[in-house]
């Protein structure tokens, strides 16, 4: 039954998860490495979801979904939240959080570049003038304005930040070939994602997390980015009347986020991602335009 009053203020509880969650991101790395941080978030969001599935009784969707594809899950389970999260995070501790934030908002131009050789899909005038103006924000925010000198503060950083874009992007790609149903398909990459990320963090670092405000955080980042925020945003997908509407909700986020670094965590908002960060959420309007024409 769609409700439009209904999806927009569920939009609008999944934007202020989102919004919260940069923050979140950095005040955690303080204390637990990027891949500490990414199991305690993926362990919280599987015990999250799996206990909604309990409650609707749709656990046993879980195996049946698996048996259909089991390469494909496994697929999407790498790509995210393992690949995409550790790459994400190690993005953060090398970045000033709104750095790291701001770049990774261009995923969805590089959705636009991925879709012409796996998806079959032609790049319209629209798109190319959106693929210039985004990322010649990312540039503008990458060098602090300094465009002509081409200097980066971490250059590994960034290319962490864009290359996380890839992964996101990617998973949504491979997504499009995916009929399961949605929570039964988010549960299943996180629930096979687990042993991954655990893997990776006895690798990459340890399970030697003893600090409570890491904890907090880590538990913070899996219920409300990883598990509530999704779950939201996909109800009000299905009450929405006008879906165009509910989805440009999203640009409030890296804007209020924005506030929250400031005084959350101390970062000084540099006049350079402001201008880049307009120059991103502009591309993606139009590319939004260009669809709905």
């Amino acid at each position: 039954m769609k409700d439009q009053k209904k999806a927009v203020w569920l939009a609008l509880g999944a934007v202020a998860c989102w919004s919260t969650v940069a923050t979140a991101f950095k005040l955690s790395l303080n204390y637990f490495s990027p891949a500490q941080l990414l199991w305690v978030a993926t362990l919280t969001a599987v015990i999250l979801l799996l206990l909604l599935l309990a409650v609707q009784g749709r656990l046993s969707e879980l195996l049946q979904t698996f048996k259909q594809r089991p390469a494909f899950f496994l697929l999407a389970g790498l790509m995210n939240p393992t690949l995409y999260y550790l790459v994400l995070f190690q993005a953060y501790d090398r970045l000033p959080a709104q750095q790291a934030q701001t770049l990774n908002y261009t995923w969805a131009i590089t959705l636009t570049l991925l879709a012409v050789p796996f998806l079959g899909q032609t790049i319209r005038r629209q798109d190319w003038i959106a693929i210039l103006l985004g990322y010649t924000g990312a540039m503008v925010i990458a060098t602090r304005g300094d465009l002509l000198s081409l200097q980066f503060d971490d250059p590994l950083g960034v290319a962490l930040a864009l290359i996380s874009t890839f992964i996101w992007a990617g998973y949504w790609i491979l997504n499009t070939r995916n009929q399961a149903d949605p929570l039964i398909s988010i549960s299943l990459s996180f629930v096979l994602a687990l042993p991954m990320i655990t893997l990776a963090t006895a690798i990459l670092s340890d399970f030697q997390m003893h600090s409570w405000q890491g904890w907090v955080g880590a538990i913070y980042v899996g219920v409300f980015e990883m598990a509530i925020a999704f779950m939201l945003w996909l109800m009000a997908m299905r009450y929405a009347e006008n879906t165009a509407r509910i989805s440009n909700l999203i640009f409030i986020s890296p804007f209020a986020s924005l506030i929250l670094l400031r005084f959350l965590v101390g970062e000084q908002i540099y006049p350079a991602t402001l201008v880049g960060l307009v120059m991103i959420v502009a591309a993606l309007l139009i590319q939004q335009l260009k669809k709905s024409a």
